[in-house]
Order: structure tokens, then sequence, then C-alpha cells
């Protein structure tokens, strides 16, 4: 599919979706049926699932939320699918793919290798394998023609948002900044190459930690589109949660924030792509971390100012967080209305950790639904903006927080938020 193929193909997807939802609540305003939002929501995964790239990630964001946006379950449910798999590659192109890139048959590398698929990402399918010597190893193999369809898909989405109602009232220089960072994350994605420093830059930190399995990567059977590393064995977040009793996943959702949390406030490094599946846990709690595409790298002068405006809306002091706001890029002072929502946003956002130990789960009030209303008047100020180094801080922080109320994780968030930030703060002081 050429690139305005991929254009009308995404249009034509955003026309027919909104069309159904709206005559779906017409139909329901005049006493008709209830529209069938489970087949919209499974039409819309599988579309997305079979245009991969740009548009199978962006309905991965949205079901990365939907537990909390009040979805039904069978939206949830489909949207879903997009975590677990992709439509796979027939094996033939996966051996063709592999062989060329490590210029010899699969026999030449490995005593294994199986033809069925571990999983099929939006950009990958991933195979086990094993080494002459025994070893156990994941062989990540990026699709054919994937990095023009990426790219086709980046101008769709710049068309689309650039021609979007939903978009129109925010600013040019804004909506520059998100696509520009998001397609920085997802040209690194495509080179393998990248990945694997990736993966040494964790395992440089994370390594030697007996807390969390950062997989060994093989280095001669891995190219700029064939990446080789150790196989992490270990069970999906729901799988684990059904079988663990409560102090086992305390232990583990702990170790998940301490994970996140050290990278990114202590060593600059964001593992930017939160979805559960990347994502294992062992039998005694300890976390593997898989898919090292999708990392970004901070600078410590926007972790310091970043972890100071936090620090300063933790402390309820006002004056301090919207100063930080503003120089962070995401107010510009001027209108004292936009600042208020600025603050009711971010006071509703730490306030319910000031109070001591609570319990992020089911049984606690939701951030997501608790952020809502403070969000919806946030954004109605043209004033206001994301600054462009939070978009995939953010990201992050949303599938964290979603896998932590899966494990029902107890913790005095106030004081955890001021351990960690608090280095990111003073590194730059």
């Amino acid at each position: 599919m050429g690139r305005f193929g991929r254009v009308m193909g995404l249009g034509a997807l955003v026309g027919r979706t909104t069309s159904s939802w709206v005559t779906g609540r017409v139909r329901q305003a005049l006493g008709g049926a209830e529209p069938d939002v489970g087949q919209e929501a499974r039409d819309l995964a599988h579309a997305l699932g079979n245009l991969r790239g740009v548009a199978m990630k962006a309905g991965q964001q949205l079901a990365l939320l939907s537990v909390h946006l009040d979805l039904p379950p069978d939206v949830q449910q489909a949207l879903g699918t997009l975590h677990a798999a992709a439509p796979p590659v027939p094996f033939d192109s996966i051996r063709r793919a592999v062989e060329a890139s490590l210029e010899g048959p699969l026999s030449t590398h490995f005593a294994t290798f199986s033809e069925a698929p571990l999983g099929t990402a939006s950009l990958a399918q991933a195979h086990a394998a094993t080494l002459p010597d025994g070893r156990e190893v994941v062989v990540k193999v990026l699709h054919d023609g994937v990095a023009e369809a990426v790219e086709a898909d980046l101008f769709a989405l710049r068309t689309l948002m650039r021609t979007g109602r939903v978009v129109a009232s925010r600013d040019p220089g804004e909506l520059e900044d998100v696509i520009s960072e998001i397609e920085a994350r997802l040209r690194e994605e495509l080179d393998y190459l990248q990945e694997a420093a990736n993966l040494e830059a964790f395992r440089l930190v994370f390594g030697s930690d007996q807390r969390f399995v950062i997989p060994r990567l093989v280095p001669s059977l891995s190219t700029d589109r064939v990446l080789t590393m150790d196989r992490v064995y270990g069970l999906p977040v729901d799988r684990f949660v059904a079988t663990a009793d409560r102090a086992l996943r305390q232990r583990a959702g702990e170790h998940l924030a301490d994970l996140f949390f050290t990278s990114t406030f202590h060593h600059h490094l964001l593992h930017a792509d939160p979805h559960p599946g990347n994502y294992l846990f062992l039998p005694d709690g300890r976390v593997g971390l898989l898919d090292y595409g999708c990392v970004k790298r901070f600078e410590p002068s926007f972790l310091a100012a970043y972890a100071r405006t936090v620090l300063a809306a933790l402390d309820g002091d006002r004056d301090a967080t919207l100063e930080g706001c503003f120089g962070l890029g995401v107010w510009d002072g001027t209108n004292g209305a936009a600042g208020e929502a600025v603050w009711d946003f971010c006071d509703a956002l730490v306030g319910p950790w000031r109070a001591g130990p609570s319990t992020i789960g089911p049984g606690e009030p939701d951030l997501v639904v608790r952020l809502r209303g403070p969000a919806q008047r946030l954004w109605s100020f043209p004033t206001v903006r994301g600054a462009k180094d939070m978009l995939f801080l953010h990201r992050a922080l949303a599938g964290l927080y979603s896998i932590a109320r899966t494990l029902e994780v107890e913790a005095d968030w106030g004081a955890y938020l001021r351990r960690h930030l608090g280095v990111a703060a003073r590194s730059a002081a």
C-alpha cells in the first residue's frame, strides 16, 4: 500500500468509526437499539492490526487506558487484542529475512528455530530458537516493508492531525512537537542496532540487580533487521495476578515501580513502551523486561525541572508549581484562568498521595477518572500545551499505573516520589 493509499485508508477508517459511533448514538436517542460498540471495537482493532505501523500503535495506546476510560468490557477485550498479536507473517518470509540478514542458512547459526512465532507485533515478529551450545534465545525479525509503511503512516498521521477537527484548536508548534517526538521514537524502533544499544544500556544499569531479568544480547546474531537475545520466561500480568498471593503481588509491584523510577530519574533512561506484554513476572516476584526498541534518553536538566515541579505540587506550593510549569513550557503565564486550570490538574494528580500510605488498585479511586474533569478544563486553554519531553514520559507513567492497579500495590507514594524525584532535582541543582 503506497503513501497515498495509507492516508486514504487511515482517513476512511477514522470516518467509518466516527460515523458508526454517531449513527449509533442518534438511533439510541430516538429510542432505537443500543449500538453494538463491541462489534465496532472489534472492527477497529482488526483494521488497525492489519495496517500495523503507526496505526496499530495508536490503537495500542487506546487499549492501554481502556480500563480507565469507562469503556465496556467487550471494547476493552477487542482493543486488548492489539497487545496480544498482529496477523502472523508466514515462516518462509521470516526464514528468508533472517538468512539474508545473517548471511547464511538458519542451520549454520541455530540448533533449532521454531516456525511458530512467539508473537507478532506492529513492527516485528519473534521466534524461539536455540544456539549450538543449547542457549535458549528469541530472534526478533523486522517485518519486510515496515519501514516504508511507517513512513507512509507518519505522513498520514501528519495529514490527519493537521486537518482533523479534534486538534484544530491546538497550536501548530505543539502538534509539530508531538509528531516529531513520535517520529523519532518510531524511526529508532526500526533500527535494531539502536535497540541493541538500548538493551546494553539497561544491562549496564540493572544487569547485576537480582530483582530484574534483563536479557543478554547475542551480538554475532544481531543486525539492523534481526535481533537475537536471551529468552526470558515468566507470566504476563493477568496470569501472574491469577496465581500470586497478596505478598507476591506487592513485591512484584514494588520491583516494577523501582525499575521505572530508578532508570528514569537516576539514570535518565526511559523504557517508553509500557504495554503489559513487555513485562513478565517470575514466580519469586522478579520482573523481566522485554522490547527495548522504544527507549528515550533525557537531559538531566529537563528531569531536574520536571522533578522540582512535581515536588512543589506534592508540597501544595501553588506558586512554585506554576513557576515550574512555566519553565517547562506547559503554560505561557499570560492567562490567569489557564494557570488555575494547570494548578487544579497538578493538585488533583498528586493530592491524594500527600496523606501517607495508599493502595493503587481497583478498590481505590482511579487516577484517570479523578483527572478527567481537570484535564478537560486544562486542555480547553490553547495557552496550555504538552511539553515535548513529557509525551513518552507520561505514556510510560500511565502504563505503569495501569499495571500497578492490576497488582494492587500499596506504598507511601508521596514519600516514594520524594525519594526518587529528589535525586533528579538535586542532580542539576
